[in-house]
């Protein structure tokens, strides 16, 4: 089981994430906001982050740069979860440290592919943890 921080302004958003992670076997950690959201990464160090992009006080872009740049939490994989679905969006999210971007609406199994693909690709480079 792993710990998965989900960071999101919408509360219908978020507990809708949170259902799907812990139908998953996942135990959920929670952040209303971006700046919110970098200091429960920090104290909590989880295994993987679900970020939004649309937020108040530091947007997700701002909060996954600031994520990655971080000694102690540039090893989290952080998933973008949002509404902005442009190319561009994309490439500036994953040149900002995001390891996989995934568009809302998006199904169960959209998400639940994700999260297995980053949390196996972390155990294949730290097979000792």
């Amino acid at each position: 089981m792993a710990r998965i921080l989900i960071v999101d302004d919408s509360p219908s958003q978020l507990m809708g994430i949170q259902r799907i992670v812990e139908k998953l076997g996942h135990q959920t950690l929670t952040a209303e906001d971006g700046a919110a959201g970098v200091e429960v990464a920090k104290a909590e160090l989880p295994d993987l982050i679900l970020m939004d992009v649309v937020m108040p006080n530091l947007n997700g872009f701002q909060a996954t740069r600031t994520l990655s740049r971080e000694s102690t939490t540039r090893d989290i994989p952080v998933v973008l979860v949002t509404t902005k679905d442009q190319d561009t969006d994309r490439m500036w999210g994953m040149r900002q440290g995001a390891r996989a971007y995934l568009t809302k609406p998006f199904s169960e199994s959209d998400l639940s592919d994700v999260i297995g693909r980053l949390l196996g690709d972390k155990a294949a480079v730290q097979p000792d943890a």
